[in-house]
């Protein structure tokens, strides 16, 4: 049986449909105030059976901090994936997020171990890479260093994966996979998928950063191949194209008919933003709109080579543009 971690959310959720899709019995942890409703509606994206198959979900109730519910919901397991974290830019869930991520994982790792699971497979991210000098491509050989450039998120990634290796050399059966910034569908409110809602409301703004982007289908396919692969001790980085934000903002205005963002914000300015926003939230006692993570992180340059992964399983990537035009047709299914 299947262990899922994660598995209310973007990337678990579409995780989940491809396991029970093809029959695989699976549980999957949540906490007891989590919704799986967003689950089950985008089991509905991909199957008219999508009630049927999310039936098939066994769900338990445990804290990943909770070293005993962790223990029973590992009982009968052969196989997990770990798609759990916390994510946030905001100053408040910072230690929050060290701690359930980095702590959290070690929790598991150790009952993993302990219980001889089968294989592993950890859900990174491409923050914990180092950036190459110059703007170069990132690979899975470039090492994180430290930097105050660094967000919160990526130091607790990095942390989290410290325990991976770790578990490894102690006999854990493990892979980690690298994704770059997920788009997929149906989280409209937050996160990656709340980018289709900013550009729906009429977004002016963007900056000419680039980043990594692939879609949330490829990555749950490129999980499912590793786990049933012989690869183990390996990281993979799982990212479809390099994009500038004004190019994935210009996709989802084309593909939501709207108009496209046509105002380039400049690094100083966006300093002055995050500044006025934090005195603007303070004031207003609520959370800040733009922060300094947010503000840093979308003027910087990352790229990524996703040659290993291509390589290694022959691999092929859906271009970013395919995936901003199925999700926008989607959202303008979930909005009409």
């Amino acid at each position: 049986m299947i262990l899922v971690t994660g598995g209310t959310g973007l990337l678990g959720s579409h995780l989940l449909f491809d396991l029970v899709n093809a029959g695989k019995p699976v549980r999957a942890i949540k906490r007891k105030t989590s919704n799986t409703g967003t689950v089950q509606k985008v089991f509905s994206y991909y199957s008219d059976k999508a009630d049927e198959l999310f039936g098939k979900i066994e769900w338990v109730d445990a804290d990943i901090m909770d070293f005993v519910a962790m223990d029973d919901a590992l009982e009968g397991i052969d196989h997990v994936y770990h798609a759990g974290a916390v994510v946030s830019f905001y100053p408040k869930d910072h230690k929050a997020m060290l701690t359930v991520n980095i702590e959290g994982t070690a929790n598991l790792v150790n009952l993993c171990i302990a219980r001889e699971i089968k294989k592993f497979c950890y859900v990174s991210s491409v923050a914990v890479l180092g950036r190459a000098v110059n703007d170069g491509v990132s690979d899975e050989s470039t090492y994180w260093q430290p930097s105050k450039k660094n967000s919160v998120y990526g130091q607790s990634k990095y942390g989290a994966e410290r325990e991976i290796w770790r578990g490894i050399e102690e006999g854990l059966n493990a892979y980690i996979v690298n994704p770059s910034v997920i788009l997929g569908p149906g989280f409209w409110d937050g996160g990656n998928s709340g980018l289709f809602s900013l550009v729906w409301k009429g977004l002016k703004y963007y900056t000419r950063g680039i980043n990594g982007y692939v879609d949330v289908r490829d990555v749950s396919r490129a999980m499912i191949l590793l786990m049933e692969s012989e690869i183990s001790k390996e990281r993979f980085i799982v990212s479809s194209e390099n994009c500038s934000y004004q190019q994935i903002f210009e996709y989802m205005a084309r593909y939501l008919d709207r108009p496209t963002p046509s105002i380039n914000v400049p690094l100083f300015l966006t300093g002055i933003a995050w500044r006025i926003e934090a005195v603007r939230s303070f004031i207003m006692r609520t959370l800040p709109e733009v922060t300094m993570e947010m503000a840093t992180t979308t003027t910087m340059v990352y790229t990524y080579s996703n040659e290993k992964i291509r390589k290694t399983l022959g691999f092929e990537f859906m271009p970013v543009e395919q995936s901003i035009k199925e999700i926008s047709e989607l959202f303008l299914r979930d909005h009409k």
